[in-house]
């Protein structure tokens, strides 16, 4: 069980979007914006190819955990995904400062059931080209991921779930207090 969590981990603490800056040329992702090395944050170099890349890589990461695990560990998905999403959020090799985490929540979500994940893919897309605001989106997408989870009759992941969409709550304090405030910066727009 041990092995999977420390695939997960691995897997998940692949830094996507820093990588792919450099490689494009753009440079260390961490000094513009919000520093984040997440899509959001890649989007905001201007190179939206590059941030959908982002995107894509960091939710597949999180599949790819899930499956893996499936394969070669029995009953250790459960770790893998969890394995995965704290990667992300605290990889190692970036001083365990990470991403926020919602695109490989919802790569871990299609990887454990994927009726979680294609929830979470609706909310998250649709109060996106709704709202244009990114955290807004992730929010309310993680909200849903325990409630399927229970809906769908998976009770096992409602409790991991449960503590994942909480971080992801707390990784976004800031967030959260723009949005109260009305200062959070909508998609195509410049953060101050």
């Amino acid at each position: 069980m041990g092995a999977s969590l420390l695939l997960g981990y691995a897997l998940g603490s692949i830094p996507f979007g820093l990588v792919l800056t450099r490689i494009s040329g753009g440079g260390d992702i961490r000094t513009i914006g919000s520093g984040n090395i997440g899509a959001t944050n890649v989007l905001r170099t201007g190179r939206k190819g590059l941030a959908a890349l982002t995107l894509l890589f960091d939710l597949l990461k999180g599949l790819f955990a899930v499956w893996l695990a499936n394969e070669f560990f029995p009953g250790g998905a459960i770790l893998a995904a969890a394995g995965a999403f704290f990667g992300h959020l605290y990889p190692v090799w970036l001083g365990f400062k990470g991403g926020k985490g919602v695109a490989t929540y919802a790569g871990i979500l299609f990887g454990l059931f994927w009726q979680g994940g294609a929830i979470y893919a609706v909310i998250w897309v649709g109060l996106l080209v709704i709202t244009r605001i990114s955290s807004l989106a992730g929010l309310v997408a993680a909200l849903s991921a325990p409630i399927a989870a229970a809906i769908f009759g998976y009770y096992d992941l409602v409790a991991m779930l449960t503590a994942c969409t909480l971080i992801i709550f707390w990784k976004h304090r800031a967030n959260i207090e723009s949005l109260m405030d009305g200062t959070e910066p909508r998609i195509g727009k410049s953060k101050s």
